[in-house]
């Protein structure tokens, strides 16, 4: 939503000429996108600096700005009041939770260059040689797009938590990028075109249709569960690995590994799934000391099976289901998706 929001607020940017219509809409755009993730903000900076320094009625955008912050933020806040049940900046919070207190290195960090030589290319895919040469194409009212572009990534590379998915609100002004090569490759232009379809194409139908697809093909089989009598699930796998009740649409007993962030301040936090992971066996002795509580559906990746080999024959378990989910194993993340159904009580 915030690329969407950035994407449309682009539009009714003022490149040339300071309409006060468009300024009005583009920043009414930029203030939802700060609503929705105040991360907005980072891409937005140069932009509006670059506004109000050719802006001849800079008191006249100042109060505007002012005033439509105070309307987007207030009635943000009035509906935070509402769910939450007291005056919350959200906003706040989350600066406070994702920056100042680092929590989300929990789910991982990476080096100052992740962006530079791996994000930002992987992102841009099949456009990146169109983006490199557009950078040298482009001409002086846009180079604006290209500063915002390096300065996003550039403060994104600063955090230590980094994900593909933050630098998506420049992807359109790496478009425009791209789009000046095309306009240079006169010649080149038919095969350069061609070559974006089918290698895009190629990509979306792979990643879309055949990589990672066991995580919502193994849900479609939990849903024919829907009216199986006493049956339930329980995943273990890494957190989020698959979707949840979305998928579902009844009242079937779902569990997976949680992973909540640490906020006790604990020396040596462990969230559940690694828990489970150090001593699968253990965890499930632990959380079933009695065989009755078991659920009748285990969903796991292949590579745990021989792990849990011992505890599925001694339980009753037996394979119901294989589901394959990529070509690309790694870690705790296997070629496919088994599920095990509890045929019979054993104790």
């Amino acid at each position: 939503m915030e690329t969407v929001l950035g994407t449309l607020a682009l539009s009714y940017y003022p490149m040339d000429s300071m309409k006060a219509g468009s300024s009005l809409c583009y920043l009414t755009l930029v203030a939802l996108a700060f609503v929705v993730r105040p991360t907005a903000a980072i891409p937005w900076v140069p932009l509006l600096l670059r506004h109000f320094w050719k802006e001849p009625r800079k008191q006249h955008l100042l109060r505007r700005c002012l005033l439509i912050g105070v309307l987007v933020l207030g009635g943000s806040s009035l509906i935070d009041r509402v769910f939450y049940g007291k005056w919350t900046v959200v906003q706040l919070n989350f600066v406070k939770f994702n920056v100042l207190q680092n929590v989300a290195t929990f789910y991982g960090s990476h080096p100052w260059h992740w962006y530079w030589t791996q994000g930002w290319p992987v992102v841009l895919g099949p456009h990146l040689p169109f983006f490199i040469h557009g950078s040298f194409q482009i001409p002086k009212r846009h180079r604006i797009f290209l500063a915002v572009i390096l300065w996003t990534v550039a403060a994104y590379s600063v955090l230590s938590h980094k994900e593909f998915r933050f630098i998506y609100p420049v992807l359109p002004l790496c478009m425009v990028v791209c789009g000046h090569s095309l306009s240079r490759l006169k010649r080149w232009r038919p095969a350069a075109v061609s070559f974006l379809l089918a290698s895009n194409a190629a990509l979306a139908l792979y990643t879309g249709l055949v990589h990672q697809r066991g995580a919502l093909d193994v849900m479609g089989h939990l849903r024919g569960l829907c009216h199986t009598p006493k049956a339930s699930a329980l995943m273990l796998m890494p957190c989020h690995s698959t979707p949840y009740y979305s998928h579902i649409h009844c009242r079937l007993q779902l569990r997976f590994l949680q992973c909540p962030p640490d906020l006790t301040g604990e020396t040596e936090y462990q969230d559940e799934a690694e828990r489970f992971y150090a001593g699968p066996l253990r965890w499930l002795a632990e959380e079933f000391p009695n065989a009755t509580a078991l659920p009748s559906h285990l969903v796991f990746f292949s590579v745990l099976e021989q792990d849990l080999l011992s505890f599925l024959l001694s339980k009753g378990y037996e394979r119901a289901a294989t589901f394959f989910h990529t070509h690309f194993s790694e870690g705790r993340i296997g070629s496919h998706i088994y599920v095990y159904r509890r045929t019979q009580a054993r104790t």
